[in-house]
């Protein structure tokens, strides 16, 4: 399973990328008051993804803590020659998506949230279709559990108690 990864604020290589910004309104006595929410994707490229969420009243400040709630909640990717090791089904809410490894050379054929966040953890070849919920909150947390969900050969053959030999055999 997956296993978050501590990430220090140092770091340089890790890319952000933001999914969706939306202006929100709080409807009070004196009128309504304005403020902005952001969903950001962040990763390194090599395996490392995470989301996050950010409000506040102005949008900078929002994608900020959006950013800084992503490094908190990255999690590690199996991947297996820039692909997904296995097809993999993941579900969050109404949202659900199908991640499908391809061969080399097809490229990232996923749609808007889907595509930030295999872009972000270093899939370069992937097949995948979101089905149900189209907003973006649910899609970006149903593709992150299934990549969690993600187990290459060498965790199974582990898990299992055999050699490497016997899980492609079965």
């Amino acid at each position: 399973m997956s296993t978050p990864v501590k990430v220090s604020q140092g770091e340089s290589e890790i890319k952000e990328k933001l999914v969706n910004l939306a202006r929100v309104a709080k409807v009070t006595k004196g009128g309504r008051t304005f403020s902005f929410s952001a969903l950001v994707v962040v990763g390194d490229g090599n395996g490392s993804v995470g989301h996050g969420l950010g409000k506040a009243l102005d949008v900078s400040e929002s994608i900020q803590k959006a950013v800084q709630d992503a490094k908190k909640n990255m999690i590690k990717v199996s991947l297996h020659k820039g692909t997904v090791p296995h097809e993999q089904k993941g579900k969050y809410g109404a949202g659900k998506v199908l991640v499908k490894p391809a061969a080399d050379g097809t490229g990232v054929i996923a749609g808007g949230a889907m595509r930030a966040v295999l872009e972000m953890a270093g899939v370069h070849n992937v097949l995948a279709k979101s089905q149900g919920s189209s907003n973006p909150h649910n899609v970006v947390k149903a593709t992150i559990d299934a990549l969690s969900k993600m187990r290459n050969a060498h965790e199974v053959a582990k898990n299992r108690g055999v050699n490497l030999n016997k899980v492609y055999e079965g």
